[in-house]
């Protein structure tokens, strides 16, 4: 059973400067920032940078950059200071040395002298032995005298937490998975400091955790090995734990771990293609939350006010790349209703991006633009869409052979584009109504349906047999590009024939 949320709530999101925020780490974020939220407590962004070597001031621009993107904002943080600082693991090397010492005066830590070639040669022999490798503990009993005699060798310590002996069963309480029980016994001492001074990740969190005051801790559930040792460290300091929800695995939508090819790149990557922040932390929240009423859409007041960790799943939930374009292309419709510029804004970058458009934007150009998505409707889930479904608006026709061979291999075709060429070509003023009643009549002159007039100047002026409608995208064309595309269209059919047609 899963547990009730009671008092203040303070939660952080604590990530390694060692790269771009990816959609994992951006999904464990939204959930702390949205149960602090829900429960109108504080949430606290931490840098864990002693990883030197891999992190960079680069990086954790870039994450909390992208974090704001997002929506995500944060009330206590390295860039907005807070009671509580610093917050970046760096500059609390201090803390962790004091602890340190702490948790040794009260014989709870011992140093440990254990070479790497000892360690491995043990970890070798558990292997042989076909049982789990556990530190030996050939360093936790050592007399002054002996650790003075190592000290002299030139050995130097890491620093081990001495699992208590004889220890009860440690149990979790989780907000999600409900009661969950460890024995002490399948624990060995573990390292809390290594030998150049620097802490350990379950070390460093738990000070950390209790120095900042966390009354939460929200996480994955790769997680929850950890917790009982940052449980018995709580308990050395004298200290009541937090409160934890481990919640659960991301998989792909193969029910595999979650990786690049499921779409776990970088939020930026995300922010580039045209994905709106809206949709992504609406579908963080149904990766892992299932509302009773089965809704889908919700906006970020309704999330904070509807969400309830007790409706979170306990089973790995799924990262559907599919789902996520669904939802962007709903939010985008909603985008473009409230202000089509936002969303023209994007499409105008995709095409830079994709050399179709170059240089200035002039305000016509924009404009053609704002037409084209005007009339892709809900075709346009994003950016990219654009092309994928209205190539021809941005470049010239690409033929689709199985469009060639079915609509215009058909007898009669090249005369039936010369009558539309000819009832287009005299129209005084480019409107839809025009344009249908000169497709139309163009139809009726030529003794036929009008169906087999639209579907030859489709693939005549698209190269597809599908697209937006065909009077709307002549009026977006205009009238010189789609006489020219129906010269083209006619002459290769009364020449070589479409077939024979050059793509682009």
């Amino acid at each position: 059973m899963t547990q009730e949320v009671t008092g203040q709530v303070r939660t952080r999101y604590a990530p390694s400067p060692t790269g771009y925020l990816h959609v994992g780490g951006a999904w464990m974020a939204f959930f702390n920032w949205l149960f602090a939220r829900h429960y109108q407590g504080q949430f606290v962004i931490r840098i864990e940078d002693t990883d030197r070597d891999r992190s960079t001031e680069a990086f954790e621009a870039a994450i909390i950059e992208d974090l704001r993107w997002l929506g995500i904002d944060w009330d206590e943080g390295p860039d907005t200071g807070g009671p509580y600082g610093p917050y970046r693991q760096t500059e609390r090397s201090a803390l962790y040395h004091e602890h340190a010492g702490i948790l040794r005066a009260r014989g709870a830590a011992y140093p440990c002298y254990c070479t790497r070639e000892e360690l491995e040669a043990d970890r070798e022999q558990a292997i042989a032995e076909h049982r789990p490798y556990r530190y030996v503990g050939r360093c936790r009993n050592l007399s002054e005298a002996e650790r003075r005699q190592r000290e002299a060798g030139g050995r130097v310590a890491t620093l081990r937490f001495r699992v208590p002996e004889g220890h009860p069963t440690i149990v979790v309480e989780d907000l999600v998975l409900g009661r969950v029980e460890f024995a002490p016994a399948d624990l060995d001492d573990f390292i809390i400091q290594r030998s150049d001074g620097t802490p350990l990740y379950n070390f460093a969190n738990v000070v950390d955790d209790r120095g900042m005051q966390m009354t939460h801790i929200v996480r994955g559930s790769e997680h929850l090995s950890n917790t009982p040792r940052q449980f018995l460290m709580y308990e050395a300091f004298g200290w009541a734990p937090p409160r934890v929800a481990h919640l659960p695995v991301l998989l792909g939508v193969d029910r595999k771990k979650l990786s690049k090819r499921h779409g776990d790149t970088s939020v930026r990557d995300y922010a580039r293609l045209g994905y709106l922040p809206e949709a992504l932390v609406n579908f963080f929240a149904l990766m892992g939350w299932y509302p009773e009423d089965g809704r889908e859409l919700f906006t970020v007041p309704d999330l904070i006010e509807r969400f309830r960790i007790e409706e979170m799943g306990k089973s790995a939930a799924v990262f559907d790349i599919q789902k996520l374009n669904w939802m962007n292309g709903e939010y985008m419709q909603a985008a473009y209703r409230e202000n089509p510029d936002r969303v023209i804004d994007l499409v105008v970058a995709f095409l830079k991006d994709e050399h179709l458009l170059n240089g200035e934007v002039s305000p016509d150009v924009r404009a053609y633009v704002g037409r084209v998505v005007a009339i892709m409707g809900e075709r346009l889930r994003l950016p990219g869409d654009v092309v994928t479904y209205g190539e021809f608006f941005f470049r010239d026709v690409a033929y689709d052979p199985e469009a060639v061979q079915k609509v215009l291999s058909a007898p009669g075709v090249a005369n039936l584009l010369r009558r539309a060429r000819a009832a287009l070509g005299a129209l005084p003023s480019w409107t839809l109504a025009a344009i249908e009643a000169a497709v139309r009549g163009a139809a009726a002159q030529g003794g036929v349906a009008a169906k087999d007039v639209i579907h030859p100047l489709r693939v005549a002026l698209t190269g597809k047999t599908v697209g937006p409608g065909l009077f709307e995208l002549i009026e977006v064309l205009g009238k010189e590009r789609v006489l020219a595309r129906l010269d083209r269209a006619i002459a290769l059919i009364e020449s070589a024939g479409p077939s024979a047609a050059p793509r682009g």
